[in-house]
């Protein structure tokens, strides 16, 4: 944020003589001295919220439009200097009318714009110096169902321990967020997904009966005996993916070294798609890799657990599952390629070690998620700690640290440049344009890549030994 940009104080003189309150999160993380770099503000005024936002908007320099014609609230984006306020008018006639509406005692705590001390009818400094999240009211589930994912997005982004009456009044109404909008469900389980620790996130999911209702794809995982190798049934072992996977995006030298800290650091804060960075993107990942393993277990004969298929199927649960809550085409195949591929470094152990042609069509199979997806097979494999783990774990990290460098740069520089383009390559052979090309086209990347080959010439005698 530039000097002088303080949205507070911007605020105050563009609102001056308007009865404004900052509400909400803005004065929940000031008071937790959570403050980040985003300085962000929620807003309720008495009087004309339009006139106000266009105000503020004057004031800042910076776009205004509605937010809500349904409620009447407004936001203003000053990008420039990286912060953003919505406004909304009060919800009844009065700020303690307003406060007494909202969803968590933490989330209820109002202070003037224009000075003055704080206003908490229903104890929130209490129950933040308690770290405790406890309902405005018995009624506050009835007034919007989402407020139950909001618990678990609450409970593990601040780390509070979430009150008895809270959770049992939440459980009561879970079933009713079969009737909120999937976009609204997205927008807190991405949150959830982001937060300092999903895993426990997850968990209050589950104890909620949220998960059964937004996620019924991975309560399903419950109780799914898997093979020898695996200690936990796949749920839990979902839920120790995930928990591999945040510790590998905060210490990725833990488990792959130190050389390629710093790029895979770089990667994985990349945007994108969904307000989501490649990390969190990555943890979805965890969540849905082993997704489709109920519906293809299988006992053998002699006893042996199988989940023959399980990638492939379980890309297609992962897409219809995003799909279902109104996520981008991108996010859908990000998410359903990380499934789909997730076993390939493993089948990859018994090969090491790896020739560059291997290499080559890893990173050709894999692309565009070949890093995320080595990182995803890390994780997976740092969670199963089944029979020969161990021994099954140094094996997994060896060929993973030896693929992650070119993974990496694969993805910074794409494949090898082609030698010739393809109708020359056709020219020379006397060949037609078709499939045959294509297929001829793909072993001189191959071989280039390879160092088999490094001219033009060679490239057409080479291909020219393949027909």
């Amino acid at each position: 944020m530039s000097a002088g940009a303080d949205p507070l104080g911007i605020a105050r003189e563009a609102l001056a003589g308007t009865e404004v309150w900052l509400v909400g999160g803005a004065v929940r993380d000031r008071l937790l001295g959570r403050c980040g770099a985003r300085p962000d503000l929620d807003l309720a005024v008495a009087g004309d919220v339009e006139a106000a936002a266009r105000a503020l908007a004057r004031a800042a320099r910076a776009p205004v439009f509605p937010l809500s014609e349904a409620f009447g609230a407004w936001r203003v984006v000053n990008a420039r200097d990286g912060w953003q306020a919505d406004l909304a008018p009060l919800a009844g006639e009065t700020i303690e009318q307003d406060l007494a509406q909202r969803d968590f005692t933490v989330n209820a705590i109002a202070e003037p714009l224009a000075g003055g001390p704080p206003l908490d009818p229903t104890g929130g400094r209490e129950d933040l110096a308690a770290r405790r999240l406890r309902m405005v009211g018995p009624s506050a589930f009835a007034a919007d169902p989402l407020r139950v994912l909001r618990v678990a997005r609450f409970a593990c982004e601040l780390g509070f321990a979430t009150e008895p009456a809270t959770v049992a009044a939440a459980r009561e109404a879970a079933t009713r967020l079969a009737d909120v909008a999937p976009e609204r469900s997205f927008a807190e389980l991405r949150q959830i997904v982001a937060a300092p620790d999903p895993v426990a996130g997850m968990r209050l999911l589950e104890q909620l009966g949220a998960t059964a209702v937004v996620l019924p794809e991975l309560h399903a995982l419950t109780g799914v005996e898997q093979s020898r190798y695996h200690h936990l049934d796949v749920l839990e072992h979902t839920l120790a993916v995930l928990a591999e996977t945040v510790a590998l995006e905060r210490d990725p030298a833990a488990a792959l070294g130190a050389e390629h800290a710093p790029a895979i650091a770089a990667l994985l804060a990349e945007p994108l798609s969904d307000e989501l960075t490649r990390a969190t993107a990555l943890r979805l990942g965890a969540l849905f890799h082993d997704v489709a393993k109920p519906q293809t277990r299988g006992v053998t004969g002699e006893g042996r657990i199988t989940f023959f298929g399980h990638d492939a199927a379980g890309a297609e649960v992962a897409r219809a599952v995003l799909g279902r809550l109104h996520t981008s085409e991108r996010l859908r195949a990000h998410v359903a390629a990380l499934a789909r591929h997730h076993l390939r470094l493993g089948f990859l152990v018994r090969e090491r070690p790896l020739s560059r042609r291997q290499e080559h069509a890893y990173m050709r199979a894999c692309e565009p998620v070949e890093v995320d997806v080595t990182l995803l097979s890390v994780a997976d494999r740092l969670a199963t700690r089944g029979r020969k783990a161990e021994e099954a774990i140094a094996n997994h990290l060896e060929v993973a640290r030896a693929l992650i460098g070119p993974a990496l740069a694969w993805r910074a520089n794409g494949p090898p440049a082609p030698l010739i383009r393809g109708d020359e390559l056709a020219d020379a052979l006397g060949i037609e344009r078709g499939p045959r090309l294509g297929e001829l086209l793909a072993e001189l990347e191959a071989a280039t890549y390879a160092g088999e080959i490094s001219t033009r010439e060679q490239a057409i005698t080479h291909a020219r030994s393949k027909l």
